[in-house]
């Protein structure tokens, strides 16, 4: 009887969560170009004046798609600087999880399976550019959904949790701030055991530290 329950539990859960996807999907989607301009610029003035953002060397972030917010504002930023910026490419042969790759204006690019431009690891160069998540200083990612407590909810691929699942234990690990619209903010958000814990998240309005 326990285990039916919790197999119930976490039905409703994930019937929730993909509920609830849909519809911050649809917000961040429905933003006029202006307003993604505008919340990119408010996002990456927040991000230089974080402390983790000034210590980092190698920074990961994303190329927006779906209406996700725009991190590529603070590349010429971290470039001044003397960082590294390196983009999430999907792992071949490995299910759900990311390796990073350096990436700058010559780098050559490729559209994975979900339609979303990567740097090709296909020549040898850029094969020697591959990190591990844990080699990274920094790691800003783009979230669907966040709430005031630091709780985030992600496309639902897992591919985040997949890579970072080593955070949870003790050596080397990169920080982690999640990045969203404003309006992807819920009240409360329902919570996954697999859900690894972000250090900040960053929003076009405000900075949340869990």
């Amino acid at each position: 009887m326990t285990h039916m329950l919790d197999t119930a539990a976490s039905i409703e859960r994930d019937d929730a969560r993909r509920r609830l996807r849909r519809e911050l999907r649809r917000r961040r989607r429905h933003l006029s170009a202006q307003q993604q301009r505008q919340a990119s610029r408010r996002l990456c003035h927040h991000l230089r004046h974080l402390p983790e953002v000034h210590r980092a060397r190698r920074v990961a972030l994303y190329l927006p798609n779906d209406g996700e917010i725009d991190p590529t504002h603070l590349m010429p930023w971290l470039n001044g600087r003397g960082a590294r910026v390196y983009l999430p490419v999907l792992r071949p042969l490995s299910h759900n999880a990311l390796w990073f790759v350096h990436y700058h204006a010559g780098t050559p690019m490729v559209t994975n399976r979900f339609g979303i431009p990567e740097p090709c690891t296909r020549h040898g160069a850029h094969r020697a550019r591959r990190m591990s998540a844990w080699a990274l200083d920094l790691i800003l990612m783009p979230l669907v959904g966040f709430d005031d407590e630091g709780q985030r909810i992600g496309m639902g691929g897992g591919f985040y949790d997949r890579t970072l699942a080593f955070t949870r234990g003790a050596g080397p690990r990169p920080r982690l701030i999640g990045l969203a619209h404003d309006c992807q903010r819920v009240e409360r958000l329902p919570v996954a055991p697999w859900d690894v814990p972000l250090d900040a998240i960053v929003s076009d309005r405000r900075v949340l530290r869990p």
